[in-house]
């Protein structure tokens, strides 16, 4: 369906992998406390987990629809571009290139240094360095190729998913320190509990973030319009049930307040569960799960300004198509990433990060899940591999969800989604005269 020069390396399982190895990293250990502190309540808590799963399940069915229809690599900028014009694909990939995968990046190797700071007891004032350091170390293992990267990303998985897997299974074991109890669903500390579990609920949608950007990749994957959505479906679902039952084993391990706000929760509760030594070998495999979800972002950002650049929609796009020359990695692209990571390192915060992120992107989603109706009416004849099902209740249920998310974050956080959105906004006056450079 398009012509470049990357390589169709990345088969089911890889695939598979990037969707999960991206997904589940920081979020599903450190959101944990801004969700207890937004609902103070146990049934809430898991309440959030779930709908924030099925919400993003209905996300991911319905672009799958898009990405299978649609397999370039840029993923949702070419379905943007091909839906609604030049400007909005190119309005998300200049979002995706200035603040989502650097603001991820940066986000997760913050977090990732502050873990292992606290697992060693190092000086705090390696915090930067060992952040920059872990998002360069992942740049050089994408370099090494498409198909290392998947290997990479793959085994990161397996790794990572062993903390997890023990967290839930021996906290599932294991009598609770904590009474816990569905009924009433009320927050402890008095607050309303419907803005309780709103607050609670968009504070999952980082960690369930990540799933899109397989989309990124689909021109380097086997046969993407069998198994594109096929990993995004699966993976999806294995992570809601994932998360809801490691989320379940920290409530019942550890008292609300102690995890409510507290981003060393995870690791606390695994000495628990565990005691020091086994808590400290789990709290390794998180950093581990941290690291791999590093390595996923980067795999699918570095080709979002290689997209634009072999399209020549993007300032010095004949720099960002530079691909190495044995593994046909483009690394001028995935340099420029980095960098803008490390900005991000020095002026950020993983909670102020991700916040952002999360709005930016979220309103470009909301635009994916109408360009489903649009080009149902408008190009019904088109070919579509796969086609969401329950149509139009899936979409409708994805598109509901994302403008809740929207709306929540502009009243909550006005100066933080207005920050986003201009950043956003810059890339039209940029198009635009890029597109007169070109044309004069």
């Amino acid at each position: 369906m398009e012509n470049n020069n990357l390589k169709r390396g990345i088969g089911m399982t890889a695939a598979l992998s990037t969707v999960m190895g991206t997904v589940i990293g920081a979020g599903v250990f450190f959101k944990t406390a801004s969700v207890v502190n937004s609902t103070h309540s146990f049934s809430l808590t898991i309440l959030a987990w779930i709908v924030g799963g099925l919400l993003t399940i209905c996300a991911g069915l319905t672009v799958s629809e898009l990405a299978a229809a649609i397999p370039k690599t840029g993923g949702a900028i070419k379905y943007l571009d091909y839906t609604y014009g030049p400007t909005t694909g190119f309005a998300m990939g200049w979002a995706q290139i200035l603040v989502y995968y650097p603001a991820n990046i940066a986000a997760e190797s913050i977090i990732f240094a502050t873990q292992l700071i606290n697992l060693f007891h190092l000086n705090a004032s390696l915090n930067v360095p060992i952040a920059i350091i872990s998002a360069f170390s992942i740049l050089f293992v994408n370099l090494l190729g498409a198909k290392v990267t998947g290997y990479f990303q793959t085994t990161t998985l397996i790794l990572k998913l062993v903390p997890i897997a023990l967290i839930s299974i021996v906290g599932l074991m294991t009598p609770g320190n904590v009474n816990i109890s569905l009924f009433p669903a009320t927050p402890t500390n008095g607050a309303n509990p419907f803005f309780a579990f709103s607050a609670g609920l968009l504070a999952t949608m980082f960690a369930y973030d990540g799933w899109i950007g397989i989309c990124d990749v689909a021109g380097e994957i086997k046969n993407p319009k069998k198994n594109l959505p096929k990993a995004i479906i699966l993976g999806l679902s294995f992570i809601t049930i994932i998360y809801t039952l490691i989320n379940f084993v920290f409530l019942k391990t550890l008292p609300l307040d102690q995890i409510a706000g507290n981003q060393n929760a995870a690791a606390e509760a695994a000495m628990k569960i565990f005691g020091e030594l086994g808590g400290k070998l789990v709290t390794i495999g998180i950093l581990i799960s941290v690291y791999g979800s590093i390595n996923g972002y980067t795999l699918s950002g570095m080709r979002i300004p290689y997209a634009m650049g072999v399209s020549d929609t993007l300032p010095f796009s004949k720099y960002f198509v530079k691909l190495t020359k044995k593994t046909a990695v483009p690394y001028v692209a995935g340099l420029f990433q980095v960098a803008i990571a490390v900005i991000m390192i020095f002026l950020g915060t993983f909670d102020l990060l991700t916040d952002m992120l999360v709005f930016v992107m979220w309103i470009f989603n909301c635009l994916l899940f109408i360009a489903v109706f649009k080009l149902r009416i408008k190009n019904p004849e088109m070919i579509r591999p796969y086609k969401v099902p329950w149509y139009p209740i899936i979409p409708a249920i994805a598109l509901i969800g994302g403008g809740f998310i929207l709306v929540e974050t502009l009243i909550t956080q006005f100066n933080l989604a207005l920050i986003g959105m201009l950043l956003t906004l810059i890339s039209y006056p940029i198009y635009y005269f890029h597109k007169y450079q070109i044309n004069k």
